[in-house]
């Protein structure tokens, strides 16, 4: 579950707060390699007592040791700890275990190859980092290849179970407007909170025309993939892992999980895996990043775990010139006032998320077009830092993280200076809160619901905490 950071500064909303909080640390727990490799470090104290059970629930146990290591992950990652107490800490990780027992409860299932899949990646990544298994095992302080993967094993699945329970409870929760109102006009008018300074961006992009001959060598090479996997029985994972130019999905053999509710690729990406069926490969397709070829690992319901392999075609220097050329008249027919920027993107943009709405750029975190000034991608801020409002840039050579190369000019349509939240200017935000508060509730429903009926042990080491969730049931 990913906690979507609000642009905003919050005042005294405790409700979104306690939420934020609860995110942030289901994000450092289950980070779990991170959180395995500094428990092992020098970081930790030379002299370590004998551990400890701090808590059980249902099925099991939290030692101190656990409550050390997430300490030392927090630090790790620059996180200060000096105002978390261990009882937080063990507050939060007797929640994670109280999701993942209820998981088992509810018969949510989690394969055991998929982890398995996600051992082997992993080691294999520490293996490259370090330089061989005996590296990795003796930086670990594993006395063997088989307790290191046993471990590894446990902690991920815990982890899955859990973020698969928690999905459970808010995913289907919605939201109407009437209780987005409601929610709004219940917060102190001294507690609204400030949103800062946004701006509208749009942009046209010109791709350079891939010849006929490079855009065959891609396609025959991602259908040789295919048959070598259908007809020789050669590993998806293993050719993602080689050949792909996704860095997004590379590492972990081209893998991602779709749901239908919850669009992650384009369009085209998800229209293709959705019509498959288990263990079929797709012939090549073309997306705005390359072209690619899906394999359909697993359909659970709405969810969809697939793997792919992205190309995308080389493109050289004079087939990148002539795309700039060709973008620069453009921008002067706009200047000139011959065409406006709107027709123009719809007209000749290769872009076709945008190139519908006038060639608004979309918020990928917020769902809307509106970006904030302070926490807009460090790239997009410096093309568009010193344009003024109406002005249109240059033509600007992008290059996305899969390698291909594109020509774009961008355009500040809107700002949209920093103001008190109003209901009507910022109700996609404000909705957002509404939906977070009332998932909060949901899931501390659900958590009170569960602790009265779940076997629970507490440490008498920790009958001074003041738990948020009543562990003691009292």
């Amino acid at each position: 579950m990913i906690f979507y950071k609000m642009p905003l500064k919050l005042k005294n909303l405790k409700s979104i707060r306690t939420l934020t909080f609860s995110y942030l640390y289901l994000a450092l727990l289950t980070n779990t390699l991170i959180l395995y490799a500094q428990s092992n470090s020098t970081l930790l104290p030379q002299k370590i007592k004998v551990d400890g059970v701090s808590a059980v629930v249902g099925d099991y146990v939290i030692l101190e040791s656990d409550i050390d290591k997430t300490i030392v992950d927090m630090e790790s990652q620059g996180i200060s700890t000096n105002n978390i107490s261990r009882c937080e800490l063990l507050g939060k990780l007797m929640e994670d275990k109280l999701y993942a027992h209820h998981a088992i409860q509810d018969s949510l299932e989690v394969r055991d190859q998929e982890i398995y899949d996600y051992v082997d990646q992993s080691i294999a990544y520490f293996t490259d980092q370090l330089g061989s298994i005996e590296k990795v095992l003796e930086f670990y302080k594993k006395p063997d290849e088989l307790s290191f993967r046993d471990e590894l094993f446990r902690i991920n699945k815990i982890q899955k179970l859990s973020s698969m329970m928690q999905s459970k409870i808010v995913d289907d929760i919605e939201i109407t407007p009437e209780e987005v109102r409601t929610f709004f006009n219940q917060i102190p008018t001294e507690e609204l909170p400030t949103f800062g300074t946004e701006l509208e961006i749009s942009q046209i992009v010109f791709e350079p025309k891939v010849s006929d001959e490079e855009k065959d060598r891609i396609i025959n090479q991602l259908k040789s993939f295919k048959r070598d996997v259908e007809e020789l029985g050669m590993s998806f994972s293993s050719k993602a892992v080689l050949y792909s130019q996704d860095p997004g999905s590379r590492a972990n053999g081209g893998k991602y999980t779709l749901h239908r509710k919850k669009p992650r690729m384009v369009k085209e990406f998800r229209d293709i895996a959705f019509s498959m069926q288990e263990g079929q490969i797709s012939d090549p397709f073309k997306t705005d990043f390359g072209w690619h070829i899906i394999l359909v690992e697993r359909i659970r319901g709405n969810e969809v775990d697939v793997r792919h392999i992205l190309l995308t075609p080389k493109i050289n220097e004079q087939q990148l010139e002539e795309t700039r050329k060709i973008l620069d008249t453009l921008r002067t027919r706009i200047l000139d006032g011959e065409i406006t920027f709107e027709k123009a993107a719809f007209n000749f943009s290769n872009e076709k998320e945008t190139r519908l709405n006038g060639g608004g750029i979309i918020n990928p975190t917020t769902g809307d077009r509106r970006f904030e000034l302070t926490k807009m991608d460090p790239l997009l801020y410096n093309q568009i830092r010193d344009l003024e409002d109406g002005a249109i840039s240059v033509p600007l050579l992008d290059e996305d993280r899969s390698g291909l190369k594109k020509y774009k000019i961008l355009k500040v349509t809107n700002r949209f200076d920093e103001h008190i939240a109003d209901y009507k200017t910022d109700y996609i935000k404000i909705k957002d809160l509404a939906l977070k508060e009332k998932k909060l509730k949901a899931i501390q429903s659900w958590m009170k619901e569960k602790i009265d009926m779940t076997y629970i042990s507490l440490s008498k080491d920790f009958n001074q905490c003041n738990f948020k969730n009543n562990w003691r049931k009292e």
